[in-house]
């Protein structure tokens, strides 16, 4: 799982300032309703993560993605660039330390600060503090943006700890967003339905659970990742600005009452 907090930490997020229009680094105009910001994305080189970082580049914002194998980060930071988007990219395993700090100098690179984070790749509880002892210098403002899965309010024994994975990051989300709001960085989590990815296949091989699955379905159509990008979008915008610790299902049907 990633290790969110050594993400956090570091002091990424600087003062938000009024949105603009700038060049960036890979001297693409941005515009839009995130000019002027910096995006992370974890495992966004398929699937709900690149859809992900696409509509956040589209929106204007720069967005370093990322994933474990450097085929994959080069693929999708020449399909975006070639969009006209500002993207660049670099390999990160979040489960080892080195990479992290890769991810984050990289990000670093393009203007000094991030003002989003956004963690698709997969998590592993946090043991202690979720923010750690050594915690750097911080600035005022910025989004962190989590993934879930319906699964945690819908757990099958078919996913076994892929249920608990999710479940946690719904209590880590609540929690870092009391620990963050000192500082006035939201956390809020997406929670997605079934969605159309290569991860969901698995689902769709099995028939019992499948139709177990579609019985939940109010709008009766497998999601697309693209359903999933505009909520992250605007949870990461001004417009956002008064929403934090929020569990957020994107599943074509109500979880909860």
């Amino acid at each position: 799982m990633l290790r969110v907090a050594a993400l956090v930490h570091w002091g990424l997020f600087r003062p938000c300032t009024g949105l603009s229009v700038r060049m960036s680094s890979s001297g693409v105009a941005q515009k839009g309703i995130l000019a002027n910001r910096v995006a992370v994305v974890t495992g966004s080189t398929d699937g709900i993560g690149l859809a992900i970082a696409r509509r956040l580049a589209q929106d204007g914002a720069h967005v370093v993605v990322s994933s474990r194998k450097q085929q994959n980060v080069d693929r999708a930071v020449a399909m975006l660039q070639g969009e006209g988007l500002s993207v660049t990219g670099t390999v990160c395993h979040v489960g080892k330390a080195e990479d992290r700090e890769r991810l984050v100098a990289k990000a670093l690179e393009h203007s000094g600060s991030v003002d989003f984070l956004v963690c698709n790749a997969g998590v592993n509880p946090l043991v202690g503090s979720t923010l750690g002892a050594s915690e750097k210098v911080w600035d005022k403002k910025g989004a962190v943006i989590l993934i879930s899965s319906i699964a945690a309010y819908i757990p099958h024994v078919e996913l076994g700890a892929y249920n608990v994975s999710k479940t946690a990051l719904l209590g880590l989300t609540r929690t870092l967003s009391l620990e963050l709001a000192p500082r006035n960085i939201r956390v809020n989590c997406l929670v997605p339905g079934i969605i159309d990815t290569d991860f969901s296949k698995v689902l769709h091989k099995n028939k019992a659970l499948w139709t177990s699955l579609n019985e939940n379905l109010g709008l009766q159509r497998i999601g697309q990742p693209e359903d999933c990008a505009g909520l992250v979008s605007f949870l990461c915008s001004s417009d956002a600005s008064y929403i934090s610790g929020e569990n957020i299902a994107v599943a074509g049907f109500s979880s909860r009452l």
